[in-house]
């Protein structure tokens, strides 16, 4: 008997990543569409050599990994799914994978262009894809063996991914970030006195930041 997920209609599904053992990607993947619930395991073709040729099997580009959107309430069919470990998270609590950045990942997956891991990568020259099957893409742009590559990650679990691209096709966001434009009812700090900009003081704030286990 097929035991579907159950569905709420009140509460917005959530994207997260369920941690399963080696090469049984394919087989959670499946086990979990068959059980009505929504998979995504992203693929890239890697050129390996064997004996007297070369060949190019479909490897996962977040080994161990299979990403799933649901409400948290509703994980129990898939944590008996063979081979499923757990969800990432803290402790028992599943945390949630930032919608965006599985979207990101979707269309870098959905491309066509060649698409490959790489480190992991949170900082760098943020820059935006204008042109070609990635326009709107935003990530970090590296160069790889003397090309230009765009860098797109899951932050929750330190992966990042790397698709080729022409140098032409980004322009940079730092800029833009940096330097919004003035409101019209604020003075601009040329017009203060030097003596008010001496007086200015600028007080750090605290962040706290929560550590999230991905093994």
């Amino acid at each position: 008997m097929t035991i579907e997920g159950p569905r709420d209609n009140h509460s917005p599904e959530q994207w997260f990543a369920l941690r399963v053992k080696s090469r049984f990607e394919r087989c959670v993947a499946t086990v979990a569409h068959n059980k009505g619930f929504e998979e995504f395991l992203p693929l890239y073709q890697c050129r390996r050599r064997w004996s007297d040729r070369f060949k190019s099997p479909e490897l996962p580009l977040f080994p161990g990994y299979v990403l799933c959107p649901l409400h948290p309430d509703h994980r129990l069919p898939l944590l008996t799914i063979p081979g499923v470990l757990h969800f990432v998270g803290l402790g028992r609590t599943p945390v949630p994978i930032d919608d965006a950045e599985v979207a990101a990942i979707r269309t870098a997956v959905t491309s066509g262009l060649p698409v490959e891991p790489c480190s992991f990568l949170d900082v760098g020259q943020r820059v935006r894809v204008d042109f070609g099957p990635l326009a709107g893409l935003e990530g970090i742009l590296v160069e790889m063996r003397k090309q230009h590559r765009i860098v797109v990650s899951l932050s929750l679990l330190k992966r990042s991914v790397a698709v080729e691209i022409e140098g032409d096709w980004v322009s940079a966001l730092e800029a833009e970030r940096q330097n919004p434009p003035l409101q019209a009812d604020r003075p601009a700090v040329s017009a203060l006195a030097p003596k008010a900009l001496r007086s200015i003081k600028v007080s750090p704030s605290a962040v706290e930041r929560r550590r999230v286990s991905v093994v």
